[in-house]
């Protein structure tokens, strides 16, 4: 059996509406439904992905984004080793909102080094074709460009795409993340030049 490495927390965050719950249900249920429920608090819900041959154990959180329900997010934010900055194509607003919802995140949970904290970009719903597009691709690179060369993918929960790319993609920066950090972990030093306490000794 391969070997598992250890869990990982990753946060869906964006404004109300823009699929985040469904992404999730999507991923890990491949099931999507059209009725609108707002997610009250957060919920979660765990799925492995396959990262060069190992299980990686994923812990989803689901944040609400109404901004009633902002302050409850704080408290999940803390131990995230990624995160989905989501929002909807055929809204202004919700691309409008990432740079809140990233810099909070940034506040609140502290990374140790937030410039290569893995964020990957979704712009959601692009099956909407009865409404128009409000966000350019190009408009969401240029962004993602601007913050240090974030990921980013155009998604549908409802028609699956990219779906399981976003969330392999994350894992997998994660997973890069914790093992470049570990190895910055240094035991505990050694005077490698000290003597032993007899030779120190002018008896």
């Amino acid at each position: 059996m391969p070997e598992r490495t250890k869990l990982l927390k990753v946060i869906i965050l964006g404004e109300s509406g823009v699929g985040k719950t469904s992404i999730l249900e999507r991923y890990v249920r491949h099931s999507f439904s059209q009725q609108y429920k707002a997610t009250i608090g957060a919920d979660f819900l765990s799925m492995d992905v396959i990262i060069d041959d190992k299980p990686v154990p994923l812990q989803i959180w689901d944040t609400a984004g109404q901004e009633r329900y902002q302050s409850l997010g704080a408290a999940f934010y803390r131990g995230a080793d990624g995160v989905l900055l989501v929002y909807d194509v055929t809204d202004a607003r919700s691309f409008e909102g990432l740079d809140a919802w990233r810099q909070e995140f940034i506040v609140s949970a502290n990374p140790r080094d937030p410039d290569t904290f893995p964020f990957v970009v979704l712009g959601n719903k692009i099956d909407l074709i009865s409404r128009p597009r409000a966000v350019s691709q190009k408009k969401a690179q240029q962004w993602c460009l601007q913050k240090g060369g974030l990921t980013h993918f155009e998604t549908s929960a409802a028609d699956n795409i990219n779906i399981d790319l976003a969330f392999e993609t994350v894992a997998r920066s994660a997973v890069k993340r914790g093992e470049e950090e570990e190895e910055f972990i240094l035991p505990e030093t050694v005077e490698i030049n000290r003597k032993p306490a007899e030779e120190q000794c002018n008896c």
